[in-house]
């Protein structure tokens, strides 16, 4: 379980900065700048926004279960892997424009925290 949240936080890193930065280079001196003012995106960096976003959202609960069940000694591996797995697929629906796939992966991987929390229980 430990991997999987140390992979959930790499997947959380390159979201939320690695991905934005790289697709936004080209206004690097902004990057740089104290970013008073604005600057235009290109919509791809405004889907990874989005999508860093909502992981945000449900990360701390994915975070929370994960420690839960390692203290209470629960295997939840496959709902974390399953988590995991799904939030790399909604990244890939949301950065390429695939909104059915995108809402079928987001619900499932909130069917993968309830199963967690449930195991819990």
């Amino acid at each position: 379980m430990s991997a999987l949240i140390l992979y959930a936080l790499a997947l959380t890193l390159l979201q939320i900065w690695l991905l934005p930065m790289a697709v936004n280079l080209k206004n690097s001196t902004y990057l740089l700048s104290n970013r008073d003012e604005e600057v235009e995106t290109s919509v791809t960096h405004k889907r990874l926004k989005r999508a860093a976003a909502n992981l945000q959202e449900t990360l701390p609960i994915f975070l929370t279960l994960a420690l839960m069940s390692m203290m209470m000694n629960i295997d939840n591996t496959a709902a974390a892997t399953a988590w995991l797995a799904l939030r790399v697929a909604h990244l890939l629906c949301y950065v390429l424009g695939i909104a059915a796939l995108r809402s079928l992966s987001w619900v499932a991987s909130i069917v993968a925290l309830i199963y967690m929390a449930l195991q819990l229980a």
